[in-house]
């Protein structure tokens, strides 16, 4: 028999809901008890040095005669198990951090990162914004830790915006940003920078941080009855705020501050929610010689 009534279809959309997150479950479980597992494991190695050089070789040959089908356990994997109980000495951190992510991210942090600051910062961020491996590979590759977390930022945030909004905005800038994909060139023009971000927002976006949504570039406000244009508009999600982006191949001069907290002031007038907050500005500067760009001083 057949049924096809809405009441039937929300029961199987809840037992459909309750198998994928079961499913998810017990994905998450298998590889928190696999990080927890080589940890333990390199643990041991570390406390028996005493067998010498040849240990992890004999126990790479052991573990595989005693457990053929089982991967993971080859020499090169047992030293990096050694690695991780040493980098992370302390066991709530792998509970709490360590576990939660993939054995290929925490042995690329393993090989990319110098300190425990530095490793738990990223992997506090792949966490929290869902960094695949490949993005991981982005972030420590482009030292997203010293630019973000180490910097010290010049910004007027504190003064201008509401907390917590003030500290997540700070916090989520960096200096400086680096656009790697716009070509370095003589003479290169804003509108120029402006369409290769655009034509590589995916990139854009990826530098710029979690949270950005691309709303659109020369984006048009009229105030007055006159036409303006800001070079790039974005929403930020995890700020909840509109951000505004002006691009500048020039020095720093103090109009250009005037001219960004006069589109602030009009995107928050036009298009700000009255549950959003308030928008943020940046003044991206470019630099021909590192093929950077920074953000507005003051």
């Amino acid at each position: 028999m057949l049924i096809n009534s809405s009441e039937y279809f929300a029961v199987l959309e809840d037992i459909k809901t309750r198998i994928k997150t079961a499913q998810f479950r017990a994905v998450l479980g298998a590889n928190r008890e696999q990080i927890i597992l080589y940890w333990n494991i390199g643990k041991i190695i570390i406390e028996n040095t005493k067998y010498g050089a040849k240990f992890i070789d004999n126990l790479a040959h052991d573990i595989h005669s005693e457990f053929p089908g089982a991967k993971g356990y080859s020499v090169r994997n047992l030293k990096y198990m050694r690695r991780f109980a040493e980098f992370v000495s302390d066991e709530e951190k792998v509970h709490t951090v360590s576990a939660l992510l993939t054995w290929s991210h925490n042995r690329h942090l393993l090989d990319k990162t110098r300190s425990l600051k530095a490793y738990l910062w990223y992997a506090t961020q792949t966490i929290e914004n869902g960094w695949s491996l490949a993005s991981l590979e982005y972030h420590t590759g482009t030292n997203t830790y010293e630019r973000q977390a180490l910097v010290e930022k010049t910004t007027n945030y504190k003064e201008q915006l509401p907390l917590p909004q003030s500290g997540l905005a700070a916090n989520a800038l960096k200096d400086p940003y680096i656009f790697d994909f716009v070509e370095q060139r003589k003479g290169i023009i804003e509108r120029e920078i402006e369409r290769e971000l655009v034509a590589n927002i995916a990139k854009t976006i990826m530098e710029l941080g979690t949270g950005f949504a691309f709303v659109g570039n020369q984006y048009h406000i009229e105030i007055s009855e006159k036409d303006y244009y800001i070079d790039l508009l974005f929403y930020n999600t995890k700020l909840r705020c509109y951000v505004v982006i002006e691009l500048k191949n020039t020095e720093f001069k103090p109009e250009y501050a005037g001219q960004l907290n006069f589109y602030l002031s009009a995107i928050d007038d036009i298009l700000k929610h009255e549950t959003d907050s308030p928008s943020i500005g940046i003044m991206l500067y470019w630099n021909n010689i590192i093929r950077t760009l920074r953000r507005q001083p003051g």
